[in-house]
């Protein structure tokens, strides 16, 4: 007999953090301080003609769209599918993440090309005000790290956002330190170099975001996720499961992961209790989105032989 399980009731529904009205207000002011510093920080670059400010102020509009994109997926988890959009509006997070990371690979061809013709041609600039700009950037990401601090270890998100705006703290003591190094020694090829250091790191975590985005945008397993660990850890959970297949595993969101499996069972009285275990389970992967079908050993889909 072949069962298949995947009603509204047997769905885990269970979505996980949700954020408070504190944390919203924290996601909304850190994107306003933080806009407002890119405007001053990229108007400050191009008045001085720093590449040093000018990259970092990508960088830090970079941060400004992860936050943006933090929210954005929090206030989607709210909206419930409908006859259209079955699993709603979650994929869209993953989507605009993948335009970001476009943007982004963009902005650092931009800030490279710029870099290197500084290097050919270095010009002078005004070290003491680079610095007292970069100043600000380290309150202002020191500031919206802080925001975050509380709720960093309750949601991967929150946790991105405050690594994010921790390393912006100390991408501004970089360009701080070359402001001061300008000031008092005159060597202005740091600035450009410094714009190159930068790109750098903006395009290390730029490539990671682009293969993360690909690999969810084609339902490809997220990160931190091993299917055949999943695959064991559901077998070992009852004597009763002799066979776990067509296990599928995606992200529905940059937030939620679902996933679908057949499992075949020694006796069909005990289906509902070990599908109940296993939607447990799975919590500890991260998996809250579930969609089980079950089979008895006589008659299931791999015709008797198990995976």
């Amino acid at each position: 007999m072949t069962v298949q399980v995947h009603t509204h009731a047997d769905h885990t529904h269970s979505h996980g953090f949700l954020p408070s009205d504190p944390l919203n207000r924290a996601f909304r002011l850190g994107i306003f301080l933080n806009i407002l510093f890119v405007v001053v920080e990229f108007g400050a670059g191009l008045w001085l003609n720093s590449m040093a400010l000018i990259s970092d102020a990508g960088h830090n509009l970079s941060d400004v769209v992860g936050l943006v994109l933090a929210l954005l997926a929090f206030r989607l988890e709210r909206f419930k599918p409908n006859a259209r959009y079955t699993y709603g509006y979650k994929k869209s997070t993953v989507l605009v993440s993948l335009l970001n990371a476009c943007i982004l690979l963009v902005a650092v061809g931009v800030i490279l090309v710029s870099s290197i013709q500084k290097l050919q041609h270095p010009e002078p600039i005004p070290g003491g005000t680079v610095a007292w700009v970069a100043g600000i950037g380290i309150l202002v990401n020191a500031f919206t790290a802080w925001l975050f601090m509380k709720d960093k270890d309750r949601d991967l998100n929150v946790k991105g956002a405050y690594l994010h705006m921790a390393a912006d703290a100390l991408v501004s003591v970089g360009v701080l330190i070359s402001g001061i190094v300008i000031r008092f020694t005159g060597w202005y090829l740091i600035d450009p170099v410094l714009g190159i250091v930068i790109a750098g790191v903006i395009l290390a975590s730029t490539v990671k975001l682009l293969h993360a985005s690909l690999r969810l945008s084609l339902d490809g397993v997220p990160d931190g996720i091993d299917p055949e660990s999943v695959c064991e850890a559901i077998r070992a959970l009852d004597p009763g499961i002799v066979g776990v297949h067509h296990v599928h595993i995606w992200a529905l969101s940059t937030t939620e992961n679902a996933l679908t499996a057949h499992i075949v069972v020694k006796n069909w009285q005990t289906a509902a209790a070990v599908k109940q275990k296993i939607k447990q389970s799975l919590e500890a992967f991260h998996i809250r989105h579930v969609t089980l079908e079950m089979e008895t050993v006589e008659e299931n889909c791999q015709a008797g032989r198990c995976e």
